[in-house]
């Protein structure tokens, strides 16, 4: 597997999320499309690329190495101070549809485990990402 930027990575994250229960909404297509143009983390990176770098992403997960290997790949390309900008972009992406699958679950744990999140740090990122999808009714 090539290394990706850093851009890439995140984006591979967020694709993984997504497509971990074998459906990929297009709820969580659009949050991804809104992460990238919305994030300061994805300032400089050109939009256009997003559905490239998606199917690249894609690709990818069909390898021998598949999903372990994308993981391995964006935590190294992904500098330490931005992987929980990058679990929290994934975390975005799973929780968009309000209903978090046994499948993104699992994906999640392994994405804290290629990061080496700290569990505090998990958890306030969960708990602001379901304050942020709380509606009032």
């Amino acid at each position: 597997m090539k290394t990706p930027t850093a851009h890439e990575a995140i984006i591979y994250l967020m694709v993984v999320t997504s497509a971990s229960d074998s459906d990929m909404t297009d709820v969580e297509l659009a949050r991804i499309g809104d992460v990238v143009r919305t994030w300061p983390v994805f300032e400089d990176f050109d939009e256009n690329r997003l559905i490239s770098v998606a199917q690249d992403c894609q690709k990818l997960l069909h390898e021998p190495k598949g999903l372990e290997g994308i993981m391995a790949i964006a935590a190294k390309a992904i500098a330490p101070r931005l992987h929980d900008t990058a679990y929290a972009a994934a975390l975005e992406v799973a929780t968009v549809d309000l209903e978090m699958r046994l499948e993104e679950v699992r994906v999640l744990q392994l994405l804290r485990r290629h990061l080496g999140l700290d569990p505090l740090i998990v958890t306030a990122i969960e708990r602001t990402t379901k304050a942020r999808h709380r509606m009032l009714t």
